[in-house]
């Protein structure tokens, strides 16, 4: 079946980065476009960035130029680099693939 697991959040001061990976399996990964979302206490969820199965990217303005979307075809994950974090990039990081499917989630909380 399908599994997406997400892995490297955690706690890091303003300004500092973070790499978010999503692991994949029971699918074509390299077929399938995938997404990053967002969800912060109290709020819906929101995407953050998507990469099409070609590689094309596109990012939601309140991220544009300090997160990066990428992909490994051959490992079926998927990554966000994340820098110059704020405190309003707290939230839990969902990984999804266009096809269907989520993971359960990676806490990033940006503090001092």
């Amino acid at each position: 079946q399908v599994q997406l697991v997400e892995s490297g959040g955690g706690l890091v001061q303003p300004g500092g980065s973070l790499r978010l990976s999503c692991a994949t399996s029971g699918f074509t990964f390299s077929n399938i476009a995938m997404s990053w979302y967002r969800q912060a206490p109290g709020s819906g969820r929101e995407v953050v960035a998507c990469i099409s199965s070609t590689g094309r990217t596109i990012y939601a303005d309140s991220v544009k130029g300090r997160f990066t979307i990428s992909r490994d075809n051959a490992k079926s994950t998927v990554y966000l680099q994340m820098n110059s974090l704020k405190p309003q990039d707290t939230a839990v990081y969902l990984c999804h693939a266009d096809s269907g499917g989520w993971g359960q989630g990676t806490q990033v909380t940006v503090s001092s």
